[in-house]
């Protein structure tokens, strides 16, 4: 059941983004896939490549900091710090929605890639993090990009959920995504400007249901 304010931010998405009118019941889906997430104390881990290594990182922004609403720490919350802090320390800190971005672990990528395959740079980070009912978002314009597609085996294997962003054809990651968004478009940069009003209706509907 969505709130009003969800309810609003809904209604404008699909307004504001007449060839994505198909996806409101992805949208649904998927967050009621982050709200379980979230719910059992969860993660959010987020890859792609590219434009879409950019829209990964994008997206932890969102969840990690306030989006649409404030995020004060509550008297519980401060009250850890007495002793540690002077009372303005938990005034600038925010709760957050736990995320990762997979694509931003600069060390570890160059190692696992030289080392060991640069196929399975997310997938290694993805079978460390990830446990059951957490969510892997994985972007990918074609759907098929290697490292993604083996960072959703990965996370599936460890119990997650997969939520996938692609262009319109059917390909592997949409077949292994738990929901899978299949934007309108071939073409990668059209691709991408179709996937970042999805995501970001997705950011704001889940820290809605946390955050007025």
């Amino acid at each position: 059941m969505l709130n009003e304010r969800q309810k609003a931010v809904l209604t404008q998405f699909l307004q504001r983004n007449p060839a994505l009118q198909g996806e409101k019941e992805n949208l649904l889906s998927a967050y009621r896939l982050l709200k379980d997430c979230y719910d059992g104390s969860g993660l959010v881990l987020t890859c792609g490549n590219g434009g879409s290594a950019a829209d990964s990182e994008h997206i932890v922004g969102e969840l990690m900091k306030g989006f649409l609403s404030r995020r004060p720490l509550n008297e519980k919350d401060s009250a850890v710090f007495t002793g540690l802090a002077d009372d303005n320390f938990p005034k600038k800190l925010q709760k957050a929605l736990p995320a990762i971005a997979l694509v931003s672990q600069t060390a570890l990528l160059s190692a696992y890639a030289n080392d060991v395959d640069a196929s399975m740079v997310f997938a290694q980070q993805a079978y460390a993090y990830a446990k059951e009912n957490d969510v892997l978002i994985g972007l990918s314009t074609s759907g098929n990009s290697a490292n993604v597609v083996n960072a959703a085996i990965a996370a599936k294997a460890k119990g997650a959920k997969v939520i996938a962003l692609t262009g319109e054809k059917e390909s592997r990651l949409s077949e292994l995504a738990d929901v899978a968004f299949r934007v309108p478009s071939q073409e990668t940069f059209i691709v991408q400007e179709y996937h970042l009003p999805i995501y970001h209706a997705l950011c704001a509907l889940i820290e809605l249901a946390y955050f007025t």
